[in-house]
Order: C-alpha cells, then sequence, then structure tokens
C-alpha cells in the first residue's frame, strides 16, 4: 500500500470517529438548574438547549429580570457542561 493510500485510510477512519463522536453527543443530555431548582436547562451534547423547566413560583410579572437572569444562568451552565463532556471526549 502506497503512503497516500495510508493516509486516505487513516482520513477516512478519522472522519468516522469524529462522525460517532458527534452522533454520541447528539443523543446526550446534560442539565443545569439554577435558582436552587426553580429554572432548569436540558442541552445535548453539543449544547443545543433542548428543554427549559420553569416552576410556577419564579413568574413574576412584575420581576420578569429575575427569570431571565435564571435563565441564562442555567442555559450558560448546561452549555458549559456540555462543552467539558466534548473536550474529553
Amino acid at each position: 500500500m502506497t503512503d497516500f493510500q495510508q493516509l486516505m485510510q487513516m482520513g477516512q477512519q478519522l472522519k468516522e470517529r469524529v462522525e460517532k463522536v458527534q452522533e454520541e453527543l447528539s443523543n446526550r443530555e446534560i442539565s443545569a438548574s439554577t435558582g436552587e431548582g426553580m429554572v432548569t436547562v436540558t442541552v445535548d451534547g453539543r449544547g443545543g438547549v433542548s428543554s427549559i423547566i420553569i416552576d410556577p413560583s419564579v413568574v413574576n410579572f412584575d420581576d420578569v429580570e429575575v427569570l431571565q437572569d435564571f435563565l441564562m444562568e442555567a442555559v450558560a451552565e448546561a452549555q458549559g457542561k456540555a462543552h467539558n463532556q466534548y473536550e474529553k471526549d
């Protein structure tokens, strides 16, 4: 086998490995909560948000900023966890 053929074979193997890891990450679910569990965000292994659960007690139309802060914190934390999982793989 020539060096070029070996290089092409290694490239194909690498491509298959990357595709497998990406699929595995898409199937993972990682969650993070803020506000003592009042807001929970779940992301896939790539960081895409798949669900948001909000405890009704945190919904206060006079103070929407608190809810927004909880959401931002939970999304950032869940995406950070997903990124850490990605880096480990």
